[in-house]
């Protein structure tokens, strides 16, 4: 028995991820849900949009056969599952439909979570050491979003970043919990593991290509923030990457020194130093809570789903040092080359699609023509990122390429009541 074809249902949750995969069997319908979260809706978007998306996902899958992904714990990923004690909410909604099996990271194990203090003591596996540096990174986001909100120096834009991702790193322990209880069979994986999830959807092959365990690969513990061969830097003109010209806007060099935003109360001679003290705090808190950002975002599930000759891929935010021991697979690599659908990794940031990956799509192409790749992007402009340095989300070089090479979707292009896009793929 295998599957007819599938449904992808792309959610409108603004800067998060939410797609309900529909599997439609001569008897039934199975589905998959990866992921559930927003940081942010765009205007005109019902504030209860999650409450409305819970419902339909809801009347989509009542009394049939369903499964959790949440692909990694930031809360653009996981927020729908959040309950408000006895209040409805979204998460609730989910839990009530019992999904057979919750599926995530081999980070979120809470048996790993092992509170490491120091150096490695005898005993203590590398994993649980990573677990403990995780959960303290995140307090230390907890730390900065609430400093945030206190303090009065920070501009607007960087006010605007670091929230963000100050609160898009928190722990969200309501929605962790909920997903830990919702279903009686859970299962933390890592690159190369067996899932349940064969046994829920009969055809359809799955591989987990990532997370790699620290043992597989320990540059999932790193990150770099710029390649020039991998990442999407530089403009498809490449004048552009020169510097500025007519029409372009130059940072001032100081721009954090004016008296409006020193204040009168110090003296003249010392307001200079005070500016580039606390643009020093600012850009620490920035650097600690990219660097947990990228380190969440490498703990991401990478799923390949094959049925026949057609396949589907779904990263969550997995980024280069997570992709790295994949594309290092021979088998792996010539798995890829056949995709047909691409979720677009973290809502198309710079680092999260390396090139290496899309250039071995085959199924690209500059032509419109039956068969081309498919690419499904969720996102919102001006929530991530800086255009000045050329890392907003999401990247325009990228954007570019998807549009020209594919059959591009993004949930940017929904109407305000539209509360989401189908895509069909058939199964030969």
């Amino acid at each position: 028995m295998k599957p007819s074809r599938v449904v992808i249902t792309s959610y409108q949750v603004g800067f998060g991820d939410c797609f309900l995969l529909s599997f439609e069997y001569p008897a039934d319908k199975r589905h998959v849900l990866i992921d559930f979260g927003s940081t942010g809706l765009p205007d005109g978007v019902p504030k209860n949009q999650l409450d409305l998306i819970a419902n339909d996902i809801a009347s989509r899958t009542k009394d049939q056969r369903l499964a959790v992904v949440a692909t990694h714990r930031h809360k653009d990923h996981i927020s729908g599952f959040t309950t408000k004690k006895q209040r409805p909410s979204s998460g609730k909604t989910i839990a009530e439909l019992k999904p057979e099996l919750v599926l995530q990271p081999w980070t979120e194990d809470p048996k790993l979570a092992v509170d490491a203090r120091g150096p490695l003591p005898p005993g203590v596996s590398l994993a649980a050491h990573h677990i403990s540096s995780l959960a303290a990174m995140q307090q230390a986001a907890g730390a900065i979003f609430s400093e945030v909100k206190r303090v009065r120096y920070l501009s607007p834009s960087l006010r605007q970043e670091l929230s963000f991702m100050g609160e898009n790193n928190l722990a969200n322990r309501e929605a962790v919990e909920n997903l830990m209880t919702m279903s009686a069979t859970r299962e933390y994986a890592k690159a190369g593991d067996k899932t349940a999830l064969e046994d829920l959807l009969p055809g359809v092959k799955i591989d987990i290509l990532g997370p790699p365990s620290i043992e597989q690969s320990e540059k999932i513990t790193k990150q770099r923030s710029r390649d020039q061969d991998e990442f999407w830097h530089l403009m498809a003109n490449a004048a552009a990457s020169l510097g500025p010209t007519k029409g372009q806007r130059v940072s001032p060099l100081f721009p954090d020194f004016t008296v409006e935003r020193i204040g009168s109360q110090f003296p003249i001679d010392a307001r200079w130093i005070i500016s580039q003290a606390r643009r020093l705090r600012s850009d620490q808190m920035l650097r600690l809570v990219r660097i947990l950002d990228t380190a969440l975002n490498n703990t991401s599930l990478i799923l390949l789903f094959r049925c026949g000759s057609k396949s589907l891929l779904f990263p969550g935010d997995a980024q280069i040092e997570n992709w790295s021991y994949a594309l290092s697979q021979p088998a792996v690599r010539e798995k890829l080359r056949k995709v047909d659908l691409y979720k677009v990794g973290h809502h198309g940031s710079l680092n999260a699609t390396p090139k290496s990956l899309w250039e071995l799509f085959d199924q690209k192409s500059e032509d419109d023509h039956a068969g081309r790749l498919q690419t499904l992007m969720s996102t919102m402009a001006h929530k991530h990122g800086d255009e000045e340095r050329r890392t907003e989300v999401p990247r325009q070089t990228l954007v570019q390429a998807l549009d020209r090479q594919s059959d591009f979707f993004t949930t940017q292009s929904l109407k305000e009541n539209e509360l989401f896009h189908e895509t069909v793929l058939d199964f030969p």
